[in-house]
């Protein structure tokens, strides 16, 4: 009976791992999708660059007032074999960044 439970807890560990795995690549996703419009790339291949950095699945989404830009990525963490794949799993991340300027070299 304990080897089951230890299992459990194991498995249990392993996901909130990944959860927070997850959480981490879309701080970086938001951080380098909002950096790259910024900086004057095109907002396609920006948010392109994002989703190749966050988890399979996740959102990138771009907002562009002129004087800065936010990046907003959303998502979903499956549970392994999905045993817990439970609703609340999902991660968010959003980041600012000041539109650069051509004119300060």
């Amino acid at each position: 009976m304990t080897l089951p439970l230890l299992i459990a807890v194991t498995i249990g560990l392993v996901w909130l791992l990944a959860v927070g795995l997850a959480q981490v690549r879309a701080v970086d996703a938001a951080r380098e999708t909002a950096r790259a419009v910024a900086r004057g790339d095109a907002t396609g291949a920006a948010v392109a660059r994002g989703e190749r950095v966050a988890p399979p699945g996740s959102e990138v989404s771009v907002q562009d007032t002129g004087g800065e830009v936010r990046a907003v990525v959303v998502g979903r963490v499956a549970g392994p074999g999905g045993l817990f794949d439970l609703p609340f799993a999902r991660f968010s991340a959003e980041a600012v960044a000041a539109t650069e300027d051509g004119d300060s070299r």
